[in-house]
């Protein structure tokens, strides 16, 4: 017809031009094309693709079988093990979501993300049985629970009726797993603690995993069949999607249950691994290492550093040692990395300190994510390109989360104005890389691990003798962060630092425990606010006083 658009006509989509896009598939091909090359290390445990993608479909089928389908939710707790990886493609193969939770996190928490998520299945390491095991108590509806025994671990009671090896080896290798109907299907279920202290779930689709995948191998240019080393917590931003680009790299995990300095560098040197990535607190302990503990890495090694602004002499000392750090910003909401700081050519010629400098800025936005900007929160207009002027980062595209379960108030609360908020304040410089400057949440990270000051403030307000608390971050040589609290007691109280720091112990998960406690007065405004800002500079000096660890 006379004026109709020709590309209208017979070009429909179908299922011959058209599939959901899904990391899933990524496992398929690489068991296909590389069947025989190793694809993980754990201890004495060995398995090529062609034997990995046997155990995901039976875990896939076992799951099938015990009712598990398309909206359930399976929780993981567990180390960096051959089951989770599996799980990463096996879970969302029967059509449920995975949902990883943080080992480190108290009874309390657990119950609280099993309720939330309605778990209908928990897969969890004998290690942590303890706390899962009073998180279950908790709950008036108990799912159903599969052990993981790994022999590299520690042990501990067994929870459920079966453990993890029966359950997948009584299931069939049908291959004819489901793909997502929609790529805007949820694949993943990411729990963080953002500003109050409770959980939000963070709902990854099939489409931003497949993507972040991607980007991860482009962005980070690694060759194929890297060989990369788990001291990333796979719980955490599903490893930073890492788990699904190793099987588009058709390279090999290396399994590490924790990240010891002593054991990192002794795997980088027997298994040549070549890529590994963490919080800065992993990559401080490799260059606070003893130099006896780095003889014989004599490879290149590729590190990727994110989880909180980093520390420049660290960068330098492992530049020094032969492994090149690149520097990436991110959030769970937004599928862990999607800024990078992307190198340059020239960058090459430049002196260390230049080098170091250029490093530590976050960069630009990943591939796959269409839009990064900083902007005036007030009226989202871009700032100057000065190195000066403060905005909020913003988000929006691909790999930018469903929103947060159950809560559409504080998904549009993130979504205001068609961007994603991060809450972290930046600046952009001439050639248009930011750098984080502050967060606009008084979110401590530490370890790479986010921890809610507004929590630790309560745990330290049900003590009958606080009249006032305040938490703020503190710099530390190993951790990055760790919480600094600032109390005021009541006038006939007679309370130390000791007491309290044990107060909270017994309330938080170790690592949300504060460092230090510091009594006494507190500077307010006029209307009664405890001023941060001057605290925060206390913390800070009580940092710089404490003697810094030298750098070899």
């Amino acid at each position: 017809m006379p004026g109709s658009n020709p590309y209208d006509l017979g070009l429909e989509q179908s299922p011959v031009n058209y599939r959901p896009l899904t990391p899933l598939g990524f496992i398929a091909r690489t068991a296909q094309v590389y069947p025989q090359r190793l694809a993980v290390i754990h201890g004495a445990r060995r398995y090529n693709w062609s034997e990995t993608y046997d155990r995901v479909c039976r875990l896939s089928s076992a799951l099938k079988a015990a009712g598990i389908g398309r909206g359930d939710t399976v929780v993981l707790i567990a180390a960096n093990t051959p089951e989770m990886i599996e799980a990463h493609f096996g879970v969302p193969m029967c059509g449920a979501v995975l949902c990883t939770v943080n080992t480190r996190l108290d009874p309390a928490a657990i119950a609280y993300i099993l309720m939330h998520c309605e778990a209908r299945l928990v897969i969890s390491d004998t290690e942590y049985a303890s706390a899962v095991g009073q998180a279950l108590a908790l709950l008036e509806h108990r799912p159903r629970v599969i052990d993981i025994d790994d022999s590299e671990g520690p042990g501990g009671e067994r929870l459920g009726e079966l453990d993890y090896e029966a359950f997948i080896g009584a299931a069939s290798t049908d291959e004819h797993w489901q793909e997502p109907v929609d790529e805007w299907q949820p694949i993943a279920l990411n729990y963080t603690s953002g500003t109050t202290g409770r959980p939000k779930g963070v709902v990854y689709h099939h489409r931003g995993a497949y993507l972040a995948a991607l980007s991860n191998m482009l962005d980070w240019q690694m060759p194929r069949h890297s060989i990369f080393l788990w001291t990333l917590p796979m719980f955490h931003c599903n490893g930073w999607g890492f788990v699904w680009t190793m099987a588009v790299n058709a390279g090999t995990h290396v399994c590490l249950r924790r990240c010891e300095p002593q054991r990192v560098l002794s795997m980088i040197r027997q298994h040549g691994v070549t890529h590994y990535c963490g919080a800065p607190v992993v990559h401080a302990m490799l260059a606070h290492a003893p130099k006896e503990w780095k003889v014989g890495i004599s490879h290149r090694v590729h590190g990727l550093i994110g989880g909180a602004p980093p520390q420049l002499p660290v960068i330098a000392a492992l530049h020094r040692m032969g492994i090149d750090l690149l520097q990436i910003y991110g959030l769970t909401e937004v599928y862990g990395p999607a800024v990078v700081c992307a190198e340059h050519q020239e960058w090459s010629e430049l002196s260390t300190d230049l080098l170091t400098e250029r490093k530590g800025r976050q960069g630009v936005r990943y591939t796959a994510q269409e839009d990064m900007a900083v902007l005036d929160p007030e009226d989202f207009t871009p700032v100057p390109r000065d190195g000066r002027s403060i905005g909020e980062v913003m988000f929006r595209g691909n790999m930018t989360m469903m929103g947060y379960l159950k809560d559409p108030q504080a998904t549009a609360e993130a979504f205001l104005g068609g961007w994603f908020h991060s809450g972290d304040l930046a600046v952009v410089h001439e050639d248009g890389y930011i750098q984080i400057r502050d967060r606009a949440k008084d979110i401590i990270i530490s370890g790479g691990e986010n921890i809610s000051s507004v929590e630790v403030e309560e745990v330290l307000y049900r003590h009958p003798a606080v009249r006032t608390a305040a938490v703020v971050a503190m710099p530390h040589a190993k951790w990055g962060e760790t919480p600094c609290a600032f109390v005021e007691t009541s006038p006939d109280a007679s309370i130390g630092e000791a007491e309290l720091i044990a107060h909270c112990r017994s309330c938080l998960a170790h690592y949300k425990v504060p460092t230090r406690v510091i009594v006494g007065d507190l500077s307010k405004t006029a209307t009664g606010k405890v001023r941060k800002v001057e605290l925060r500079e206390h913390a800070l000096r009580l940092a710089t006083r404490d003697a810094a660890i030298p750098i070899d």
